[in-house]
């Protein structure tokens, strides 16, 4: 795998634009993908003979969610439907191209794409965001509904609330595809309060354990060619497919959904980080405590500050008295658009190479959220479910992050927050006393509960066999898993050795006793002290070992392998995963 850029991302308007408030979001917004432009029929013809003629083809730019990962000129098509995307997949077969499916881009890891792919690769992009975006109801009772794999998670949950339908959990970000978020077992944050019981249709684990069933492009040994075929959750591949990391392109799911549920979600920056990560069986305002009380909880703490930003969710069937009530999405406005003081340093940091002004990001960013709760009266928030829950927009400060999850018991989450948070702050606090500064962002906990195949009311319903979320059978006392991220600006200096460290910690802490830790598939892990995704121990012993029990790493990947033995859906960074 090509190693992914160190230097920070394009200016804009040139080598001489400057780091001012409106440059820097017109950096972040320039990260999108360029909107594609169709491309005249003859240059089409010449370049890529005998492509299905009736399917939009165009010539497009790359673009990760934070820029690392980025392409120019590739090919891209958007197929109307289902059949068109099978013919597409026909042709790349027959040409020896690759198919990479392309919804918002919002991620971090070469699963689409590794970093140096040219504009000469035979790689196709395929946009499931311009039309594999139905939605339907297929039942009533029980509720389920019929989606395609483009439609974004923000249309899924609207179309859900219309239908007086919702989830526990969702991500944050709107602006993600439904194929997306389920080929990486996209999470929100939450686990049962004390005394609460799931909801029919409800899962505290990951979207992709909503599944009921899937359709997928795969290889048929009689028709000689790529089709269509549909997998209940019942079926081992089905469970393959479920959580695939690309390695395969599903069109359509039917997912299990329950009666929707009004949430207050509270915002607090008065509780110090010391005693929300304080040690198990500290008394006072623990991190665990919040999850007992509510079963839903996020902390973001900034870099080099003392409170973290706690928001905590909790079912709220009429409006308390003290909440402002929500009626759409995204109500942190100081978050979704950068503030001038943030933009400033975090311009000055990468234009100048300041990184020594982390401190100062990590205090503004707390500072901005301090005074952003109170400015917009977004500390107490009460309504449907969708408008808590999503509350991230593309023009927030674009980072990049780790990511792991680790399975543990319920009553060991505190232990596990004060273990990471502990050796956190004490490298923090070492490379920060030899002048480097690789954390200028902040660290994000969230806290889930596994992917039980019960959840969906199927009888013989499998685990995804890939997400983070699988249970182990071996210890049946696992059932809540713990959320970490850190992030950072790209390129920072000595960001990846500091990653490395993190994840050696966990990968030593968290083997199989207390807890197991797996990565976080959307995010960075595997790291060398120069790169991520580039540790081979990681990615050839540590990855599948910690899916060792029940469907193997190597079962899974057989399966993957049968239904696309021609590897149309692969890059060179899966050949490396899965070899």
């Amino acid at each position: 795998m090509t190693e992914p850029p160190a230097g920070p991302p394009p200016a804009i308007g040139g080598a001489e634009a400057s780091w001012t408030r409106r440059g820097f979001l017109l950096t972040a917004a320039s990260l999108a993908a360029a909107s594609p432009a169709l491309t005249q029929g003859i240059a089409a013809a010449d370049e890529l003979p005998g492509f299905p003629p009736d399917v939009g083809l165009y010539r497009t730019a790359y673009r990760n969610w934070v820029g690392e990962i980025t392409a120019d000129g590739l090919w891209a098509c958007a197929p109307a439907d289902a059949r068109q995307v099978v013919d597409v997949v026909n042709w790349a077969r027959r040409q020896g191209w690759t198919v990479r499916a392309r919804g918002c881009s919002h991620g971090w890891s070469p699963l689409t794409i590794p970093a140096g792919t040219g504009a000469g690769s035979p790689v196709l992009l395929l946009d499931t965001a311009a039309h594999l975006t139905g939605l339907s109801m297929e039942s009533a009772e029980p509720a389920a509904v019929r989606a395609g794999t483009g439609v974004t998670l923000e249309a899924l949950l609207g179309f859900l609330e219309d239908h007086g339908l919702g989830l526990t959990a969702a991500p944050a970000p709107g602006d993600l595809t439904l194929g997306g978020a389920l080929a990486v077992d996209a999470h929100g944050t939450a686990v049962p309060a004390h005394g609460e019981n799931r909801l029919p249709g409800h899962t505290y684990g990951s979207l992709s354990n909503l599944v009921l069933s899937l359709t997928a492009v795969v290889w048929d040994e009689s028709s000689d060619a790529y089709v269509l075929r549909t997998y209940r959750r019942d079926e081992a591949e089905g469970a393959a497919l479920l959580t695939h990391l690309g390695r395969a392109l599903v069109t359509e799911v039917v997912l299990r959904v329950g009666v929707n549920t009004d949430l207050r979600c509270v915002s607090r920056t008065d509780v110090p980080a010391a005693e929300l990560f304080a040690a198990p069986g500290s008394d006072g305002r623990t991190f665990a405590r919040f999850l007992d009380e509510t079963g839903r909880a996020e902390a973001i703490w900034f870099a080099f500050t003392e409170f973290p930003w706690l928001k905590v969710w909790s079912v709220a069937p009429r409006r308390p008295l003290t909440s402002r009530p929500v009626t759409s999405p995204y109500n942190y406005p100081f978050s979704d658009h950068v503030p001038t003081l943030v933009a400033d340093l975090a311009g000055r940091m990468v234009s100048d190479a300041a990184w020594y002004l982390a401190p100062e990001l990590g205090n503004a960013q707390l500072d901005a959220a301090v005074l952003g709760l109170t400015a917009t009266l977004s500390a107490d928030l009460w309504g449907p479910s969708k408008n808590t829950l999503l509350y991230i927009r593309p023009t927030t400060l674009r980072v990049t992050a780790n990511g792991y999850a680790v399975l543990t018991s319920r009553d060991e989450v505190q232990r596990v927050v004060h273990e990471f948070t502990s050796f956190y702050r004490e490298r923090l606090t070492a490379y920060a006393a030899r002048g480097r500064f690789p954390v200028n962002g902040q660290v994000e906990i969230r806290v889930t509960g596994l992917d039980d195949p019960a959840d969906v009311g199927l009888t013989g319903a499998r685990a995804p066999s890939l997400s983070a979320l699988r249970p182990r059978a071996d210890h049946p006392e696992w059932d809540t898993a713990v959320w970490l991220d850190v992030l950072t600006l790209p390129g920072t200096p000595y960001a990846e050795e500091f990653y490395r460290e993190l994840e050696r910690f966990l990968l030593a802490t968290y083997d199989g006793g207390v807890g197991l830790v797996r990565v976080e598939w959307s995010k960075g892990w595997g790291y060398t002290d120069q790169a991520a995704w580039s540790d081979p121990d990681v990615l050839h012993d540590a990855v599948p070992d910690s899916f060792g029990d029940g469907p193997s790493w190597a079962r899974t990947s057989e399966v993957l392998s049968r239904l696309d033995p021609h590897r149309v859906f692969r890059n060179a960074f899966l050949d490396r995963l899965f070899a």
